[in-house]
């Protein structure tokens, strides 16, 4: 969240991920729900989804609010993103390229704020090891840059493990060869994750 404030007009910009435009609608309803008494609530998102772009200027003079915001979005290389700015109107018309500004540093505010992720193409992994493997599984999964996102220590070592998809084809095998039968691997199917 970001704020910035314009000749005592309040601009609070707020961004959130976004996978579906279902989520992005979701988040501005949430925010318009916050800000009910707000002039305006300015939104724009970029999706991957269907390469869906959307902005509104919400009663703004055209092209003075949303575009501005979109194209803070863009200028950060983001996607699967929603920007919302809220004004809460101080009593001065700002202008058109007053209007252009504010909404440009808020959005941008907002987005140097937010914490970044990428998403990658991900295998998920689950492993069933005995303890005396354990630590050179560790050591095998750390050298091939892959992730242990679960342990469960029963019997046996349980790990799911993810792991990016290019690397898994390396990977995979050395994991057996590890296991030598003494533990079984399961190997899901290509997903978008942080990693």
């Amino acid at each position: 969240m970001a704020e910035v404030i314009d000749r005592k007009s309040r601009f609070i910009a707020q961004a959130a991920p976004a996978a579906s435009e279902e989520a992005a609608l979701a988040f501005l309803d949430s925010v318009r729900c916050a800000h009910r008494m707000a002039r305006h609530n300015v939104y724009a998102y970029v999706l991957r989804e269907k390469g869906r772009v959307r902005y509104s200027d919400d009663g703004e003079p055209p092209k003075t609010a949303g575009l501005p915001t979109l194209e803070a979005i863009r200028h950060a290389g983001l996607t699967d993103v929603i920007v919302v700015v809220t004004r809460y109107f101080g009593g001065t018309l700002l202008g058109t390229g007053g209007l252009v500004r504010a909404y440009t540093q808020a959005a941008q505010k907002a987005l140097e704020a937010a914490r970044q992720v990428r998403m990658s193409a991900c295998v998920a992994i689950e492993a069933s090891l005995p303890y005396g493997l354990y630590e050179q599984m560790l050591r095998l999964l750390e050298a091939e840059e892959a992730r242990v996102v679960e342990r469960g220590f029963t019997d046996k070592v349980a790990l799911r493990v993810l792991v990016l998809e290019e690397a898994l084809p390396q990977l995979e095998p050395k994991i057996l060869d590890l296991l030598h039968g003494q533990g079984t691997l399961e190997v899901g199917d290509p997903h978008e994750a942080p990693f």
